[in-house]
């Protein structure tokens, strides 16, 4: 959708390098703030929403709790009212009376955008501060990981004129939003869902550990293989942004649209098919799909901005919380059906703090969760995970030990090589996605018989730091050829070809794609060196001819 819209794509940079040029440097604090504005905004835009339903009988209340229809308590600086009241030369209340006054509970109406954006600057600061944003804190309930990590967040906008100058943009932006839910090809929920996707974007610097954001076509991929269903378990591990859990309810509404309003399907731009309307979801769906994504990150200020994106995209309640997946505080196994990622691959971690039960002698993260996630998964369960290629063929005991791992404990179903530059600009590093079925718990057997290896040369994305779309879609055919994979008989190894489990073994379990791929070498033929010589003196001839021309004609 933003790709086709100029005009939103410029009012969200624009909104950008508001924050940005008024000193809010740190790309993660102004995405963090923009969330909070977008959010109270997309409240105020839901609940109107929901009382037009409700008026025109197509809603009852027990569809759509409406968030404003009570009271709120609004914050009273207890100084600030007792200088004013000490200059003022009313006296006809105790001061006590006036604070009283202050702090009786008002209309909840007045927290919405709606209502403040009226206010004068400083007096609506001082309103969204302190009022509003309070409230968006508390919005979930008590025991809500969207209660728990916004307790601490902080409204870090301090100037009325910014953020006048923010609210004015981002009703701009609506305009626009409107203008798309028009056309009937998405939803208002949808549209707000990928404008902050768009703002996700915009995050261009690698984190701490090697935390980035996985481009949104390649998370697209990794959910048509792994086919992620209603009902299923999802998780990740390591989720940043919530990129991953958000492509596996995409996908899942995709595939509630084809099954039930299938002419509601187009071909998104990467070549997939996409029917991301969430109008498809009844109340019965919506409930499973909330209680069905499941993120952990160790970065609280990434957790926040996983779950805004989750309830920007419809999920009300998301899980996602502040933990260590690899620390012995978590033991989670056999607990999900779906898993996909992209975790740190820089980080090394103390030995002391890593869970014991993850079976290798190993700090490095890329392996510590490989190992997690294979402990993760249920018997049956899926998952397909990005790994730097390094791991598919050192010769460390640890990376020779995990690999192990996947052999035995799981199916390792295939080994897709993405391109080199796949990560910029965040990274240069190879990388490759592994996709596998869980089969048994600290496995004596090998449960993989053969291995399926691909290479993608063109993710349809220009290999540079720019990553320009191009007009090739190349990635749905690595579908086709997924699914078509056992069907085919493959004659040769000069593109993508299954390995058998043995040959694995004959080469120290080396699972790189470079290492069993057959290269076809053209001899190439060259003149008798006599003949070479002869072509080049009258080469030689021909040009000192020319220079003397030249010359004379200089005179």
């Amino acid at each position: 959708m933003l790709q086709n819209n100029a005009k939103l794509k410029s009012l969200i940079v624009s909104l950008w390098d508001t924050l940005w040029s008024s000193g809010i440097a740190n790309p993660l604090t102004a995405i963090e703030q923009i969330s909070y504005l977008l959010f109270i905004k997309k409240l105020d835009e839901n609940e109107k929403n929901a009382e037009r339903n409700i008026s025109e009988g197509y809603w009852t209340e027990k569809d759509y709790k409406l968030k404003f229809n009570g009271e709120y308590t609004p914050f009273v600086d207890v100084a600030k009212e007792e200088a004013k009241y000490k200059k003022s030369k009313d006296q006809s209340k105790t001061f006590e009376e006036l604070l009283a006054e202050a702090r009786k509970p008002r209309k909840s109406e007045e927290l919405r955008w709606s209502y403040f954006k009226n206010m004068s600057a400083d007096a609506m600061l001082d309103h969204v501060r302190l009022n509003v944003f309070e409230f968006i804190k508390k919005l979930n309930s008590d025991t809500a990981f969207f209660t728990k990590h916004m307790e601490s967040a902080n409204f870090e906008l301090r100037k009325p004129s910014l953020l006048v100058e923010a609210i004015k943009k981002i009703d701009e932006i609506y305009i626009e939003i409107e203008k798309d839910a028009e056309d009937g090809k998405q939803t208002l929920q949808d549209i707000q869902g990928d404008v902050y996707e768009m703002l996700l974007s915009e995050i261009a610097t690698a984190g701490k550990m090697g935390q980035f954001r996985t481009p949104r076509h390649i998370i697209k991929l990794m959910a048509e293989i792994i086919e992620p269903k209603l009902g299923d378990r999802i998780a990740d591990p390591a989720c940043g942004t919530g990129g991953f859990l958000l492509g596996a309810y995409q996908y899942i509404l995709t595939d509630l649209v084809r099954k039930t309003e299938p002419s509601k399907l187009t071909i998104d731009e990467d070549g997939f098919e996409s029917g991301i309307v969430s109008s498809v979801l009844d109340h019965t769906n919506k409930k499973i799909l909330d209680e069905s994504l499941v993120g952990f990150d160790i970065d609280v200020t990434m957790v926040r901005l996983g779950l805004m994106n989750l309830m920007m995209h419809g999920i009300n309640n998301p899980s996602i919380d502040y933990k260590d997946t690899l620390s012995k505080s978590y033991n989670e196994e056999a607990s999900y059906d779906i898993i996909m990622a992209n975790p740190p691959f820089t980080g090394k971690l103390d030995k002391g703090d890593i869970n014991p039960d993850l079976r290798i002698d190993s700090g490095s993260t890329e392996l510590l969760f490989l190992v997690r996630i294979s402990k993760m998964l249920r018997a049956g369960g899926k998952a397909a995970i990005i790994i730097p290629e390094g791991v598919l063929f050192g010769s460390s005991g640890a990376q020779k030990a995990t690999r192990e791992i996947l052999l035995k404990d799981n199916q390792l179903e295939a080994v897709i090589s993405l391109p080199q530059g796949a990560f910029k600009p965040y990274t240069g590093v190879k990388t490759a996605i592994l996709v596998f079925t869980k089969v048994k718990e600290d496995s004596k057997d090998w449960h993989t018989e053969k291995v399926w290896f691909y290479s993608i040369e063109n993710d349809g994305y220009s290999l540079d730091d720019n990553r320009r779309k191009l007009k090739e879609n190349p990635l749905p055919n690595v579908k086709v050829a997924f699914e078509a994979r056992n069907k085919i008989k493959y004659q040769d190894r000069k593109n993508h070809f299954f390995v058998e489990l043995k040959d694995i073994q004959n080469n120290d379990l080396d699972l790189s794609y470079n290492r069993y791929k057959e290269y076809e070498y053209i001899e190439q033929k060259y003149d008798p060196p006599k003949e070479i010589l002869t072509k080049l003196i009258a080469l030689e001839k021909e040009i000192l001819e020319d220079m003397n021309e030249l010359n004379a004609l200089i005179g």
